[in-house]
């Protein structure tokens, strides 16, 4: 029976073009001279946006600012029902996960015996 005939897989690596952005202050190499674009060019084209001053995003009412001690740092916190809310979900959240698994381990602890005894009375049965 003849071999089958398998081509070796071949991957196709990723490429990408690269993107040339120009810089802000683009002007023509020394010693060329530019050529001005026509009045219908120029009133198509956007003009450019002012660039805007780094301002903060303005605090939402459930914020609240603190003061961090020795440091002229304000940092923001949650209002005191959405603290409370997160808290409560997380005890929650926690007490239930060590309660299931302490009750996994006794039933585990509980039911290997009888299990046990049970696979070894179906399997005396057998032979």
């Amino acid at each position: 029976m003849p071999a089958p005939v398998l081509e070796v897989p071949r991957a196709q690596l990723p490429s990408y073009k690269p993107l040339v952005v120009p810089p802000s202050d683009l002007r023509p190499p020394p010693g060329i001279q530019g050529s001005e674009a026509s009045e219908e060019q120029q009133q198509k084209e956007p003009t450019k946006p002012k660039p805007q001053v780094n301002v903060p995003p303005p605090v939402p009412k459930e914020v609240q600012m603190v003061d961090v001690p020795f440091t002229d740092v304000e940092i923001p916190m949650p209002s005191t029902e959405i603290m409370t809310a997160a808290a409560t979900t997380a005890v929650i959240s926690v007490a239930a996960t060590l309660t299931a698994t302490s009750i996994f381990k006794y039933l585990v602890m509980v039911m290997k015996p009888v299990v046990k005894q049970t696979w070894n009375k179906i399997t005396k049965k057998k032979k």
